[in-house]
C-alpha cells in the first residue's frame, strides 16, 4: 500500500513538472522571442541610418537625417534649415531611404 502510494506521488510530481515545462515553453514561443526578434529589427533599422534619410519619429513628425554622432541624430523638418532638432536614434521608428523614394514615384508613374 505504502508503496503504490509513494509511485502515484512521483507520477504527480512529473506531471507538475511537465506542466511547468509546456508553460515555460509557451511564455519562450510565444512573448520572450518575437519582442527578441522586433528588437533585431529595430537595432537592424538604426544601424541602417544614414544622412539624408527620410525618418518618421515617435512624434509622428517626418523629417530628413542631416547629421549622425553616436547615439544622436539631428533631424530637419520640414525643409526649414531653422527647425534641425537633434534627437537620440531610438526616437526613430521608420527609415526611408531616398532610393526607396525614386523608386516608389517612377512605380506609380
Amino acid at each position: 500500500m505504502y508503496n503504490m502510494l509513494l509511485a502515484s506521488q512521483n507520477g504527480g510530481m512529473i506531471l507538475t513538472v511537465a506542466y511547468l515545462v509546456v508553460i515555460m515553453a509557451f511564455f519562450y514561443f510565444f512573448m520572450i522571442r518575437p519582442q527578441r526578434k522586433e528588437q533585431q529589427k529595430k537595432q537592424a533599422l538604426l544601424e541602417s541610418l544614414e544622412i539624408g534619410d527620410n525618418v518618421l519619429t515617435t512624434a509622428g513628425f517626418y523629417g530628413m537625417i542631416i547629421d549622425i554622432v553616436d547615439d544622436t541624430v539631428i533631424v530637419e523638418f520640414g525643409g526649414n534649415k531653422n527647425c534641425r532638432i537633434p534627437m537620440q536614434k531610438s526616437a526613430i521608428i521608420q527609415v526611408e531611404k531616398p532610393q526607396d523614394a525614386l523608386a516608389d514615384s517612377t512605380d506609380t508613374q
